[in-house]
């Protein structure tokens, strides 16, 4: 018998396991938050390209005005009839030049984190909250949307790794589903179609194993940012993409899925798969495997997350079988990939460990984005933030905002210190 921390036992797992899917009345009017981030972009092209079930009820942007503006005159030509929707713009002095925007005036939201909350509460009938946003920011908005019994297309797994028993407690109490967007968790999701949690033994999660897969050990510590973010096989954000490099994107990805499918964290593996043909697995308790399969392309998992687990047509490229070869699994390098160890040992800890993991991650990517830390050591900077943290329970969103606050001014200082040894 496993003796590691399950999900809250009053809501359970929050992947709706043989529930019925909410009852929704199409065109499915979407609050696409990130949109002109990667999820973000590829959730209006869905629209544009499903203008009879799919329209924009409110989107956000950080500061990329000029980008937003063209996407929703692209919308507005091909859905005349829709109506305009709410629009928020984190970054203040953006938000500045928003307003001159012919039409927006009347429809822009406060800037920051209360915006993108605004967005989820005000606007006009509302079916499905798209999370596309990156890192903590997206808890609240998360919150929000499940409290308001929104159909949640979650693509920011930090909502779980921050809050996962909040946001269990919050879809259980609003009535709300939560759907994965993640490539494996979406994968997993297709796997366990109809099936009971019981009928489970173990999930497999595949990583692509990022750019430094066969680097050794000792190169890693002079690899370029520019080595970094040249991802083999997604186009994906920056931040995302280091995550890949380091295999932490697979670590929150197991805390995403011990809150999604309720499987403790002995039972969540990790393979590396460098084709990523093979999006995830489920292993059955008779023995029985079950993976998805298909092309490295978002739009997939995200449209048949907002389409209620539903696979709609979808023009793209096709999986060839023919032309795949064979399919390759490693077991991840731990020794070379230390953030994976680090995530999976403070999902085990839980209460703040993740919050702080979290948080330690986003200030250390951030410093190597902008040139103050190597890559090699990240997973320093958020060992020693976890070391010097004491870790508390996650009672309410103040406790997990306190324990994200603290963590990022202890890695700020870890960095620094790196930053002044020249590191």
């Amino acid at each position: 018998m496993s003796t590691e921390r399950k999900p809250d036992a009053a809501t359970g797992p929050l992947y709706p396991y043989r529930k019925p899917r909410l009852s929704l009345t199409e065109p499915l009017r979407l609050i696409v938050l990130g949109a002109t981030g990667s999820i973000g972009v590829q959730a209006l092209d869905l629209v544009r390209r499903h203008p009879e079930r799919l329209q924009v009820a409110a989107v956000s942007c950080r500061d990329r005005v000029d980008d937003l503006a063209a996407a929703l005159a692209e919308l507005a030509a091909v859905q005349p009839e829709a109506p305009l929707p709410l629009i928020a713009v984190w970054d203040p002095a953006a938000r500045e030049r928003a307003a001159a925007v012919p039409g927006w005036r009347g429809r822009l939201l406060a800037p920051g984190a209360r915006g993108l909350v605004e967005a989820v509460n005000a606007a006009e009938s509302p079916s499905c909250l798209v999370n596309g946003l990156v890192g903590a920011a997206g808890l609240e908005p998360t919150l929000a949307g499940a409290a308001r019994g929104l159909r949640i297309a979650l693509a920011n797994k930090e909502s779980l790794v921050v809050g996962g028993e909040l946001v269990a407690r919050a879809v259980a109490a609003g009535g709300a589903e939560l759907l994965p967007v993640d490539s494996e968790h979406a994968a997993i999701a297709q796997c366990l179609s109809g099936r009971d949690r019981a009928e489970v033994a173990r999930l497999v999660l595949t990583a692509s194993g990022g750019p430094f897969r066969t680097t050794p050990a000792a190169d890693l510590a002079r690899v370029t940012l520019e080595q970094v973010l040249a991802h083999p096989t997604w186009r994906m954000g920056p931040k995302i993409t280091v995550d890949s490099a380091t295999l932490m994107n697979k670590g929150l990805e197991v805390i995403e899925a011990h809150y999604l499918f309720g499987l403790a964290y002995d039972l969540i593996d990790v393979v590396v798969h460098p084709g990523s043909i093979v999006h995830s697995l489920v292993e059955f308790v008779d023995g029985a495997f079950l993976a998805q399969l298909g092309t490295p392309d978002m739009r997939i998992p995200l449209q048949y997350a907002i389409a209620g687990e539903i696979h709609w047509p979808l023009g793209g490229g096709r999986l060839d079988l023919l032309d795949v070869g064979p399919l390759v699994f490693e077991a991840p390098d731990i020794g070379r990939f230390p953030c994976l160890k680090l995530a999976r040992e403070a999902g085990v800890a839980g209460g703040t460990a993740p919050v702080v993991l979290n948080a330690a991650n986003e200030i250390a990517v951030a410093a190597l984005l902008a040139g103050r830390l190597r890559y090699v050591d990240i997973p320093g900077v958020i060992a020693d933030t976890l070391a010097r943290l004491p870790h508390g329970p996650v009672l309410d969103l103040s406790a997990a905002l306190d324990a994200d606050a603290r963590a990022r001014t202890e890695a700020a200082v870890q960095v620094d210190a790196r930053a002044a040894a020249g590191h």
